[in-house]
């Protein structure tokens, strides 16, 4: 049974997942089990470069950059599972107690964040009901979104980055994602607002 299960390797999905992992030193994440289904073959990534984004040299390539955000998670957060090679097909259950059925296994967890992007025709059987049209992309592109408010779908499962509805920049979706997280560790800390930041040693 994992905490949260972060379902797409892409930027909200991975941002989410360094979050969950860097604040593994606070009280109230002793024996969270989180995992990212790392899917990325349909990222949007996969054919961007980069010369806007805050933090990334200009000319970074995007198929780079997936692989990289995953190798950064394994060696800071090793603790964070990474499920590779799988393809989610459904969503079941209920806030505590979900079922998420892939190609090759079923797993069980109390929270599910969804950052699979914007794409038409959204694949994952059980959450039909929360399909709108995108109200952030133009209508020519036929993308859609999960109804959603500040992330929260239903209890218990939250849409991050451009299927939450946000745009399709790379910094947006990864403030989307840690933002979600940030969500979830203040509700797992009684509700008292969480920020998890790394320091200098003087």
């Amino acid at each position: 049974m994992f905490d949260v299960l972060i379902i797409g390797g892409g930027v909200s999905g991975v941002s989410a997942a360094l979050l969950f992992g860097s604040a593994k030193e606070k009280s109230f994440m002793a024996d969270r089990k989180i995992g990212l289904i790392a899917h990325q073959k349909t990222s949007s990534l996969q054919k961007a470069v980069f010369n806007n984004a805050y933090g990334i040299a200009p000319g970074k390539l995007g198929s780079e950059l997936l692989e990289e955000s995953l190798a950064h998670l394994s060696e800071s957060y090793p603790h964070i599972s990474q499920i590779e090679n799988e393809k989610v097909l459904t969503i079941s259950g209920e806030s505590g107690n979900f079922i998420i059925t892939t190609n090759k296994n079923s797993y069980q967890s109390k929270i599910i964040m969804i950052g699979i992007g914007a794409g038409n025709p959204f694949m994952i059987e059980g959450m039909e009901n929360y399909i709108i049209p995108h109200k952030k992309a133009a209508p020519e592109k036929n993308r859609i979104q999960l109804a959603n408010n500040d992330h929260l779908v239903t209890e218990g499962i939250y849409a991050i980055g451009t299927l939450a509805g946000h745009r399709s920049q790379l910094v947006i979706a990864a403030g989307s994602g840690a933002s979600a997280a940030a969500d979830i560790l203040t509700l797992w800390n009684d509700n008292k607002p969480v920020q998890v930041h790394d320091a200098v040693k003087e």
